[in-house]
């Protein structure tokens, strides 16, 4: 069954239907140039209280960074209480290696050629734990990361799929595209912010989250 980012929560009131929804992880944005940005506290008190009303069925809780130093990732991973970490700008291998917890990262190829150099280039830190993605796959865009609402062509899709063990794909899934996208390119995972709101971006909208979830998870049926 096909695992369900909800990135880009900013409110506890969307996390929670997150969660109830299916969502199996929720992703929170620190980067600060992003609409969706979620100050530090504010997403350690959602996080804890989410956790203190779900227990074990708690979803991950993913901290997406862009370009940050690794003693900051470090610090708001364990001030907030991170399961994993998301790296979305220009980082390294070196940068992934010298975190401790759980990170992938996450690439918007601009073409075919480039698509396979980062997917090669980023299998070289192999991601053991199961329940995150080897890489995030996201549609290009010179300068925004991430939730442009656009979708990665066809073809850099099959072409970083072919060599990703678990493949997450971000980028122009809807509620209303999401299962046809699942069935084409049966990803391990797939990755929604922009396309599960209603028009101010960080604020969801509860029902496009659960036809999302639900037809990501079910696909065409």
């Amino acid at each position: 069954m096909t695992v369900v980012k909800i990135c880009g929560i900013t409110k506890l009131d969307d996390a929670m239907a997150a969660a109830e929804a299916g969502a199996d992880m929720i992703g929170l944005n620190f980067y600060r140039k992003s609409p969706r940005y979620v100050e530090v506290n504010a997403a350690h008190d959602l996080v804890q209280a989410l956790r203190r009303r779900l227990g074990a069925t708690c979803p991950l809780f993913v901290g997406v960074f862009v370009n940050a130093a690794t003693y900051e990732i470090s610090s708001t991973a364990s001030t907030v209480g991170l399961d994993a970490i998301q790296l979305s700008g220009d980082e390294s291998l070196e940068v992934m290696r010298e975190l401790k917890l759980p990170v992938f990262k996450a690439v918007q190829p601009a073409n075919v050629a480039q698509a396979r150099e980062d997917a090669m280039y980023f299998s070289q830190h192999p991601q053991p734990d199961e329940r995150f993605p080897s890489l995030v796959l996201d549609a290009y865009h010179p300068t925004l990361r991430g939730g442009t609402g656009e979708g990665a062509s066809a073809e850099v899709i099959a072409a970083v799929s072919a060599l990703t063990l678990r493949l997450m794909l971000a980028g122009g899934l809807t509620p209303d595209n999401v299962a046809e996208r699942v069935a084409q390119f049966r990803p391990w995972g797939v990755d929604v912010a922009s396309g599960v709101e209603s028009g101010t971006p960080g604020v969801k909208d509860h029902d496009k989250m659960r036809r999302f979830i639900v037809r990501a998870k079910e696909g065409l049926r």
